[in-house]
């Protein structure tokens, strides 16, 4: 896919991303704190059919389960030496999922290592890293990029680089932020879409945080300064944890499409879900925004 043909997909009109992945694989039996990259590649039934079941919701775009497969995710597992195996693979199932009715993104996170001064991970390893597993994602067929639950915009900034100097697809990052704005590790998000579209991103915006319902006047604030769409795929409300250590989430699928569609009137183009969502949740956005002007 091509950044013009991504423009073209975003002007016609409302773009539904997918929902959860990692909470709905645990409700299909995936067990706590194995990798969840390796169980999807061992379990391709499992994570195909919950893709096609976004694509019958309405996604127009999926997320390959590619979000940790990076060689600081992995190897907190033992597997940075299947980094190619497990991403090729796993873009390969998406793009079976999707049958030529969705597109496929590569999706990719913060190594949850902040760089230096805070931490120690120094801007050129972060560089190399996501290079290493964007180049794989490319060449297995990903039809563009998605970063996601990002913790800061230096973080995005690193992965806008190392994108742009592996490929040429479209771009998508999203950033994980309170309920007013900012970031949790300072700064927020306007200035977040101000700097991710000056370097290059084709789309920016939020996921995780909070439930729509809050983030209203966030999303107008982006719009406001934007030159490119903005993301809106936010968990579906605030967990309540249950003592099993399970976190369950308040929002109805038809109560999460209603607030995001107030998300849309205030300036989203491109929406999903994130935690507590599943297909459902799609399919009651695609209904509530096909009512929309």
């Amino acid at each position: 896919m091509t950044q013009s043909d991504f423009s073209a997909l975003v002007e016609r009109g409302i773009v539904l991303l997918d929902g959860a992945t990692g909470s709905q694989l645990r409700a299909k039996g995936m067990p706590v704190g194995v990798s969840t990259e390796l169980w999807a590649y061992e379990h391709p039934e499992v994570i195909v059919d919950l893709q096609r079941a976004y694509v019958d919701a309405g996604s127009n775009i999926i997320y390959a389960p590619t979000f940790s497969a990076n060689r600081v995710g992995l190897g907190m597992h033992g597997l940075e030496d299947r980094l190619a195996e497990l991403n090729a693979g796993l873009v390969k199932l998406s793009k079976r999922a999707a049958g030529g009715q969705a597109l496929v993104a590569g999706d990719f996170t913060t190594t949850g290592k902040p760089l230096e001064p805070i931490g120690t991970m120094s801007y050129q390893a972060l560089l190399d890293i996501y290079r290493e597993q964007i180049e794989v994602v490319a060449a297995a067929g990903a039809d563009l990029l998605g970063a996601e639950t990002m913790l800061t915009v230096d973080e995005c900034a690193c992965f806008v680089e190392a994108a742009r100097s592996v490929c040429d697809l479209p771009v998508m990052c999203t950033l994980t932020i309170e309920a007013d704005g900012h970031l949790l590790f300072g700064g927020n998000v306007v200035e977040a879409v101000e700097t991710l579209q000056a370097l290059g991103a084709n789309a920016v915006g939020l996921n995780c945080s909070v439930g729509p319902d809050q983030l209203e006047a966030v999303v107008a604030s982006m719009k406001a300064v934007a030159t490119v769409p903005i993301i809106a795929k936010p968990n579906a409300g605030m967990p309540v944890m249950d003592d099993k250590g399970r976190a369950h989430y308040n929002m109805t699928p038809d109560q999460f499409a209603a607030s995001m569609a107030k998300l849309v009137k205030a300036g989203a183009t491109i929406i999903g879900g994130c935690c507590g969502t599943g297909p459902e949740y799609i399919a009651a956005l695609r209904r509530e925004t096909e009512a929309l002007p």
